[in-house]
């Protein structure tokens, strides 16, 4: 009879391709992970049928992990302006805190071996977020833009922001009121 299947295991094999594939790259040996894991390659794939299973599922562990960052479990109070900036602001304070993650999520967010069904749930996940980006374009030049070229747009000034409070964390207050500043006049 096989051993049940321990939840701790299974979040230590995700934390571990996280810090693999940060460092790494998508194309990190499960053998690294499993081994970053304290776990067999073979009690891997106990947990993950194959790498695409595991890099499904570690997509969809981030996703769920930025939307929830973004939205602090509850919708943001106050006009859209301001509720876009409280979302701002529990994004880029994620994105400080866990680069590994952010950084994994992107290369994520464009392999192959995330799966359509994995990407709409991806989307479903983000789905409050969303509607708030919607919101915010509604009336701004962005209106009529496709959701992921905004939402694009909007990642590149939160890298942007990200890479500027590193190198100066003196002033990372100024860098997050100006990367805000920058994507509300993108897209509002």
């Amino acid at each position: 009879m096989a051993r049940p299947k321990s939840d701790d295991r299974r979040d230590a094999i995700l934390a571990a391709a996280t810090r693999v594939i940060a460092a790494e790259g998508l194309s990190a040996p499960t053998a690294a992970i499993a081994k970053e894991a304290g776990v067999s390659n073979g009690s891997l794939f106990t947990y993950f049928e194959t790498k695409a299973d595991l890099l499904n599922h570690l997509y969809l562990e981030i996703k769920t992990e930025a939307a929830e960052a973004a939205l602090g479990g509850k919708p943001p109070k106050g006009d859209i302006r301001k509720q876009a900036q409280q979302s701002w602001a529990r994004s880029l304070e994620w994105a400080m805190e866990f680069p590994d993650k952010r950084r994994v999520l992107a290369l994520l967010t464009v392999s192959d071996d995330i799966t359509p069904a994995s990407k709409a749930k991806g989307h479903q996940i983000m789905a409050g977020v969303a509607a708030q980006i919607d919101q915010s374009r509604r009336d701004g030049p962005m209106r009529n833009a496709p959701l992921l070229f905004v939402v694009a747009i909007m990642n590149a000034i939160m890298d942007s922001t990200v890479e500027f409070i590193q190198r100066d964390k003196a002033n990372a207050e100024k860098h997050s009121k100006a990367g805000f500043e920058a994507v509300w006049r993108a897209i509002a």
